[in-house]
């Protein structure tokens, strides 16, 4: 994507409602609902204030499958989309990776509200970073800030764990602790045009630090959240349907809409590459991921993939970012300004850095070990201990560390001579 310095009006902070980017980001200004009021959809709440002990012991999909279709012209509020869109999304991953093997059908229960929740949000059916982490917490204090993580609480998990809320809970504080990023790098790109390098240096001091400080939240990762205990009991519900033929699903899974009709479907599963604050990152410092040294299994085209994962809003303020985004360039006029801008792409590796660490301490070192002894099925974290391929995927269905390091690489190529 080129970068301009033309005339195209940024989009300052207050018309940034249009695009659903609130004061805490891509979070959403109001908490999340924790239940739909309107008692038509009891039967699903019902389920979902169940799930862990459904999946537990294997009888979720017996009380899915007799639900009724429920219709989802009751859904007035935003709030109440976005909360129908988090609890389909749970049902989905839960019916198709419940133990015993995946299922390759999604029963029309579920599959006709979900479809038509999805198009109303701009979604994909299938569980996405914003319903998994932007629409799934509450806070413990009112007062507290929400880039407290220890202020946290997710809303709703799979496995019933404190190691699963905790894997969100981190997402959600990063998203919170980087909104201040947006305003400030789009004065910033203001300012560029307008030839102002001491806003433009100020702006990327933020940047540096506040990425650094997001940096330091993301290894929080430790404190509640095993390595065997994500890798084994949550990633798998994590997976979604695309790419997963070694964890039995090769057609991907059946939308059944009743009455015969229907379609396959193949969906990424929830994935960090799919929070728009992450993407702003790249988007705002002219970060650019290509094919351009792509290694083999790597897939450069996935970060675009992975925005028809993010609500149609944010997508669209990525794009309008992206057209207007002048910093780089900017940057490559003025030494200042220059040295700057390479301490924030530094920053930015370095977070890059530590995700890898992460990725290699919660996935890599996991799948290397005897995989779990009592399993009644196939599924990610079986497949992919008992892989005999070398390329572990992503539950976004990429090839994992190849794509990362790809990405990270990337980051760094962006720093001006």
């Amino acid at each position: 994507m080129p970068h301009n310095t033309s005339s195209m009006p940024v989009p300052l902070t207050g018309s940034l409602e249009r695009f659903e980017v609130s004061k805490n980001a891509f979070l959403p200004e109001q908490l999340p609902l924790d239940r739909l009021s309107d008692p038509y959809y009891e039967s699903w709440e019902t389920i979902l204030d169940q799930l862990p002990s459904l999946l537990a012991t294997a009888s979720l999909r017996g009380e899915v499958d007799r639900l009724q279709v429920l219709d989802i012209s009751r859904l007035v509020s935003q709030r109440e989309w976005q909360r129908a869109y988090l609890i389909l999304s749970f049902f989905t991953h839960s019916y198709i990776w419940e133990s015993g093997g995946p299922s390759e059908r999604l029963p029309a229960s579920i599959s006709v509200p979900f479809l038509a929740v999805s198009s109303h949000l701009g979604l994909p059916p299938t569980a996405t970073y914003a319903a998994l982490n932007l629409w799934n917490f509450t806070r413990i204090s009112p007062s507290a800030s929400l880039s407290n993580v220890d202020n946290l609480r997710a809303l709703h998990t799979f496995t019933g764990t404190r190691d699963e809320e905790w894997f969100y809970v981190i997402s959600v504080a990063i998203e919170s602790h980087g909104a201040p990023i947006i305003p400030a790098m789009l004065s910033a790109m203001d300012a560029a045009q307008a030839d102002k390098p001491d806003t433009v240096i100020e702006a990327l001091g933020k940047f540096s630090q506040c990425i650094r400080e997001i940096g330091m939240i993301l290894q929080r990762m430790d404190d509640h959240c095993q390595p065997d205990v994500f890798y084994n009991k949550i990633r798998p519900f994590l997976a979604g349907s695309k790419n997963m033929a070694v964890a039995g699903l090769p057609n991907g899974v059946f939308y059944d809409e009743g009455e015969g009709k229907g379609q396959w479907r193949q969906y990424s599963g929830g994935s960090n590459a799919q929070s728009s604050l992450i993407q702003f990152l790249d988007v705002a410092l002219g970060v650019e991921h290509s094919l351009t040294g792509a290694k083999k299994g790597s897939n450069p085209g996935f970060l675009n993939e992975m925005r028809n994962y993010m609500p149609g809003p944010h997508r669209a303020f990525l794009q309008h970012v992206e057209s207007v985004s002048n910093i780089r360039n900017y940057a490559a006029t003025n030494t200042e300004v220059a040295i700057a801008y390479n301490a924030a792409v530094e920053e930015l590796s370095h977070f890059r850095d530590i995700h890898i660490q992460i990725v290699t301490r919660y996935i890599i070192n996991p799948s290397r070990k005897q995989g779990p002894v009592k399993n009644a099925g196939m599924n990610l974290a079986v497949a992919s201990t008992h892989s005999k391929t070398k390329s572990l995927h992503g539950t976004g269905g990429t090839a994992l560390i190849p794509f990362l390091k790809q990405s990270r690489d990337e980051t760094k190529a962006t720093s001006l001579q």
